[in-house]
């Protein structure tokens, strides 16, 4: 569904992306037509129009105005729509009613760029805890980073509360034991049954998206590497993508195969470490042993034939930032062989243990459809029936050519959601192993010659979470290149507030296993 009556431009991507401006009258009614055909909200985020147009007419000064951006998936592709806003303050039409996934984004667009959803039913700050005041709006136009608000106090945040006989308050947060990020999670108790999970995040919030319009272009895609180091490389790929796509460049074959070999790296280290601590936190120590020996290992490796752990900068505009060798090649091989058949057995033993088994099975489940009604995605969301990889529903170089297979259950519990993480290691494992033995020759990097004109891209991978999208929007001159606006966007924003439902009816010993089972992304939401 390409929304009849809508003039939608194709951006110059390896996946279809198409972008569209919108009026206020059809902005609701493009949201139900998505939903309708089955499609989803994959985010929402403000931005300042006031150098698209102007910048393309020599005419900056003289523009000005907000707008509103939403980018949904369709069977076809990815729909980037924008809605120009006027007024004061500039204000649209909810979308929380259509994809409930869409309220937390809105709250964090009225935070940073001052745009306002007419008709939600929740208008508390999101990101803003108090750092600046409430007519201040970091993204918009003009608005310094280094600007402090020494008198700002720290807000306090109405949590919703439950009563009745019995009912007690469970505080955990935001500051956790060990190095996790900070959270808080306000629990409704009865007993040990969780009543109600009440989530306050924002608490990592670092600017990220006002430090990409500072940079220059070919020097953002190092920051977009480190907005969720686990993700390292999704994040620089989309951003690539995303620059690519701006500048109508495609990467040389080689450098396309080498990005994806990097990614199914990166997703393969995180699942050993979650199937880990998985174990570790139903008291099998013996699991968080061998997972983290295993990782520890594939690190290792990484750091050897890619010069960093997790892979960092190795993907940059135009291509990878370092080639493979036949040598390295087949160690990565040997590895792959051998990561398999302890991790067929450490499966074995997994499944055969039954106090691990009794502590997963059914714990913090998630039906299909509840999954969908909240917009459940990625890893989680294949555990819970829903279907969506971007590696198979839009393959691009070289998945077009590999063939992946989708790992999907329909329990949506922690088992669920662990039995994915092995499906999808052992097919990563394939993956890698056939990238390896028909890896083209050639050039891993082609030269990127930036537009003089005013120009947008988009980015949108697979991570190991699920789909990272990172929305660009380029000024152009013949002597300067800017950056005016840069979204990014982790699937944690949509899987967060599933976690308050996974919970309800659990006893609060599990929470921090529920929790693990997710393994969602304070950094990449608190951007």
């Amino acid at each position: 569904m390409l929304m009849a009556g809508l003039n939608l431009e194709r951006l110059s991507a390896p996946v279809p992306i198409w972008h569209g401006r919108i009026v206020l009258d059809d902005w609701q009614e493009a949201a139900v037509a998505v939903r309708k055909a089955g499609g989803r909200l994959i985010s929402l985020w403000g931005s300042d129009r006031a150098s698209q147009e102007a910048v393309a007419a020599g005419q900056l000064a003289e523009a000005g105005g907000r707008s509103v951006c939403a980018a949904y998936a369709v069977p076809e592709g990815l729909i980037w729509l924008e809605l120009p806003l006027a007024g004061d303050p500039p204000a649209y039409p909810d979308l929380s009613s259509i994809f409930p996934a869409g309220l937390r984004m809105q709250r964090a667009a009225a935070d940073l760029s001052g745009i306002h959803a007419e008709g939600g039913q929740d208008h508390r700050p999101w990101l803003n805890h108090g750092a600046w005041p409430a007519d201040h709006f970091p993204l918009e136009p003009g608005v310094s980073a280094q600007q402090l608000f020494p008198d700002a106090q720290v807000a306090d945040y109405p949590f919703v509360r439950v009563e009745g006989d019995g009912v007690h308050e469970i505080a955990v947060g935001p500051v956790h034991a060990g190095i996790i990020e900070p959270g808080h999670f306000r629990f409704s108790v009865v007993g040990e049954k969780v009543l109600r999970l009440e989530q306050r995040l924002g608490y990592t919030h670092k600017g990220i998206e006002k430090r990409f319009t500072q940079l220059p272009p070919l020097q953002a895609c190092r920051l977009a590497g480190r907005v969720s180091g686990d993700s390292t490389v999704a994040y620089a790929w989309a951003y690539c993508m995303a620059l690519e796509s701006a500048a109508a460049c495609d990467i040389p074959p080689r450098a396309g195969w080498l990005r994806a070999l990097m990614l199914e790296r990166e997703r393969v280290a995180n699942h050993l470490g979650d199937l880990g601590a998985l174990g570790n936190d139903v008291a099998l120590a013996f699991g968080l042993a061998q997972f983290s020996r295993l990782r520890e290992d594939w690190l290792r490796l990484s750091k050897d034939i890619f010069g960093h752990r997790l892979m960092m900068d190795g993907v940059i505009p135009g291509g990878v930032a370092c080639d493979v060798d036949r040598t390295a090649m087949d160690r990565l091989r040997r590895q792959c062989d051998a990561i398999e058949r302890e991790v067929q057995t450490l499966r074995t033993v997994y499944e055969e243990h039954a106090g691990l088994q009794d502590r997963f099975i059914n714990t913090g489940r998630v039906s299909p459809e509840l999954a969908a009604q909240l917009g459940l995605t990625g890893l989680a969301g294949r555990a819970g029936g829903q279907a969506v990889d971007l590696r198979c529903d839009h393959p691009w170089s070289p998945y077009d050519s590999l063939h992946v297979k989708m790992a999907t259950h329909r329990n949506g519990d922690v088992a669920a959601r662990v039995a994915v993480r092995f499906e999808e290691l052992l097919e990563s494992l394939r993956l890698m192993r056939a990238m390896a033995a028909d890896l083209p020759a050639g050039q891993t990097r082609r030269e990127l010659s930036l537009p003089t004109r005013a120009a947008r891209g988009a980015g949108w991978v697979e991570g190991w979470r699920g789909e990272i999208l990172v929305a660009l929007e380029l000024d152009g001159e013949a002597n300067h290149h800017r950056i005016r606006r840069c979204h990014c966007h982790d699937p944690s924003w949509q899987n967060w507030p599933v976690i308050e439902h996974a919970v309800i009816g659990n006893i609060v010993p599990d929470f921090p296993l529920i929790n693990k089972s997710f393994n969602l992304s304070y950094s990449g939401h608190d951007l």
